[in-house]
C-alpha cells in the first residue's frame, strides 16, 4: 500500500514537472495567445455584461490603463463607434464626452498584466519547488517505509 502511495506521488510529480516544462518553452505562444484573446475581447465588446466584457472592464478599471497596446484601439471597435471609449478607459469618474482621448488612460492594458503576471512568477516558482520538495521527501519516505516493513517481516519468521 505504502509503494501505491508512492507511486501516486510519483506520478504527480512528474505531471507537475512536465506542466512546468510545457509552460516555459511554450511562454510566448502562452503570451501571444493571451494578447490575441484580449483583443478578440475587446472587438466584441457590449458592455452588456458578457464575461468577456466584465473581464475587460474589470482590467481598464483597476490597472487604469485602455486597450491593449494603447487607447487608440478602440477605436477600430464597434461600441467606440457607437458610444465611444468605455467608461472604464476614463481618468476620471465623469469623462463626458466619450469620445475625448486627453480624459482616457494612454496606456494600453497588455504590458501591465505581462508586468503583474511576470513580478509574481517568482512567487509561483518559489511556491512551486517547495510543493515538489515536500513531494520528493514524502516520496523517498514511503519508499523507505515500506522496505523496513518489508525487512522485517521476514526478520520476525
Amino acid at each position: 500500500m505504502l509503494k501505491l502511495y508512492a507511486m501516486f506521488l510519483t506520478l504527480i510529480f512528474l505531471v507537475e514537472l512536465v506542466a512546468a516544462i510545457i509552460g516555459f518553452v511554450f511562454r510566448h505562444e502562452i503570451k501571444n495567445s493571451l494578447k490575441n484573446n484580449y483583443e478578440k475581447a475587446l472587438k466584441q465588446y457590449n458592455a452588456t455584461g458578457d464575461y468577456r466584457s466584465d473581464a475587460v472592464d474589470k482590467i481598464q478599471s483597476m490597472l487604469h490603463c485602455c486597450g491593449v497596446t494603447n487607447y487608440r484601439d478602440w477605436k477600430d471597435t464597434n461600441y467606440y463607434s457607437e458610444k465611444g471609449f468605455p467608461e472604464s478607459c476614463c481618468k476620471l469618474e465623469d469623462c463626458s464626452p466619450q469620445r475625448d482621448a486627453d480624459k482616457v488612460n494612454n496606456e494600453g492594458c497588455f504590458i501591465m498584466v505581462m508586468t503583474i503576471i511576470e513580478s509574481e512568477m517568482g512567487v509561483v516558482a518559489g511556491i512551486s519547488f517547495g510543493v515538489a520538495c515536500f513531494q520528493l521527501i514524502g516520496i523517498f519516505l514511503a519508499y523507505c517505509l515500506s522496505r523496513a516493513i518489508t525487512n522485517n517481516q521476514y526478520e520476525i519468521v
